[in-house]
């Protein structure tokens, strides 16, 4: 693999087949931990670091795979399971185990992501390094009937009406500030996926499926964790608030965030990769590789 390329992958799990990305270290050289990118709801591998190389530059290899029905990954099974969290963070644990040979991995994720990697964390803490938790929105209880039937309504938009008829029912009450911006990048991210039926399933399962019991299971995650948070302006769906909560639980956790007013430091590929780069390289995270 030279520098600008990446290596494409399959892993076979249970009936179904994950695509993925594996970027080595510029020049093959890795001095940092391996860091898995684990995207979220709607979303594909792309949208973690948006594109951003800087971690590969800075000596990590950079593993990422798209969740199953999302992307280029094929859809969970008609019967079983579907799309909750004990079978998202299995999904997790076969790509680490494919694709991570040596040492313990950074694990980054996003929203569906970062909780996927908590539910992992929460069995297998002794095998990951660190975890950077982007825009965690489960408060350790599944949602009530609104909020419910709101993903309900985007699946539905989604089915019926394809990409417009999601952007449709996702367009309520944005801030007007960043509306244009959010329709832009929920339409680009949307046109990227094979199996839009299986999102729209996604979209009313995952809400509905806990990685945990409780936030005080969080507690249990005595491991080096870095907590990015978004303010509520712009980004409404993945309150600061839990974030915030989300860092007061893990006993050795920080919390990150933009400032006010800025964009999201989550929709910022290339200093959010920036701080993913310094905390792997912080003592602790070192500590346990």
């Amino acid at each position: 693999m030279s520098r600008q390329q990446a290596e494409e992958f399959a892993v076979e799990r249970v009936g179904l087949t994950l695509a993925g990305s594996d970027r080595a270290a510029a020049d093959g050289v890795g001095e940092g931990p391996p860091v898995v990118l684990v995207h979220g709801l709607t979303a594909t591998r792309r949208y973690v670091v948006h594109g951003s190389s800087l971690l590969a530059r800075r000596g990590h290899r950079l593993v990422s795979y798209d969740a199953r029905g999302h992307g280029e990954s094929d859809p969970a099974p008609a019967q079983g399971p579907g799309y909750v969290y004990p079978e998202l963070a299995a999904d997790l644990a076969a790509v680490i185990e494919a694709r991570v040979e040596t040492g313990r991995p950074v694990l980054a994720g996003h929203s569906m992501g970062s909780q996927t990697i908590a539910a992992h964390a929460l069995e297998h803490a002794d095998r990951v390094a660190g975890i950077v938790i982007v825009g965690p929105v489960v408060v350790g209880e599944v949602p009530d009937t609104g909020a419910l039937g709101s993903w309900d309504r985007l699946a539905d938009g989604l089915e019926q009406g394809g990409v417009e008829g999601f952007l449709a029912a996702y367009d309520r009450d944005l801030d007007p500030d960043w509306r244009e911006t959010l329709l832009r990048i929920t339409r680009e991210r949307l046109g990227l996926h094979r199996h839009p039926e299986a999102v729209a399933r996604a979209l009313r399962e995952v809400p509905r499926s806990l990685p945990f019991e409780g936030l005080e299971e969080l507690e249990r995650l005595e491991l080096p964790a870095l907590v990015v948070a978004s303010h509520d302006a712009a980004d409404p769906g993945h309150p600061y608030a839990v974030a915030r909560e989300w860092a007061e639980r893990m006993p050795d956790a920080r919390l990150i965030s933009e400032e006010e007013g800025e964009s999201p430091l989550a929709w910022q590929g290339g200093r959010l990769s920036q701080e993913i780069a310094a905390f792997c390289s912080g003592p602790a995270v070192q500590a346990r590789l």
